[in-house]
């Protein structure tokens, strides 16, 4: 069983920053990739930011020069710095993380933590 759990998230005005954290536990031997996704109300999840193992990383155009995405694999521990936050940033922040873990290669969900940006 492996479990994520994000926080950091909040409200903050515009042009302001969070710094996300999203840590898994549980029986891992290995986690390759993990990432940042978001979905705000009335639409669909959509991806923020994915990082591999070995550092690799994508974003979403939407994001790209405003947020970094980076990862602790001593601490099985992904993060997502966020800055000039705007009003459309605003949605549920969620990670992943595709690990091995006992029962094989499988992709684990985070709850979610609600970002909102304000005016």
């Amino acid at each position: 069983q492996v479990q994520l759990v994000e926080s950091g998230g909040g409200l903050v005005q515009a042009g302001g920053s969070l710094r996300l954290s999203c840590a898994a536990s549980g029986s891992i031997f290995s986690i390759d990739a993990m990432g940042w996704y978001r979905q705000a109300p009335g639409k669909q999840r959509e991806l923020v930011a994915t990082i591999t193992r070995a550092g690799s990383t994508n974003y979403a155009s939407s994001v790209k020069g405003r947020f970094t995405i980076s990862r602790d694999n001593a601490k099985n521990t992904v993060y997502l710095e966020m800055n000039s936050l705007k009003l459309t940033d605003t949605a549920v922040y969620s990670c992943n993380a595709e690990a091995y873990s006992l029962t094989g290669w499988a992709i684990y969900w985070g709850q979610g933590t609600q970002v909102t940006v304000s005016s």
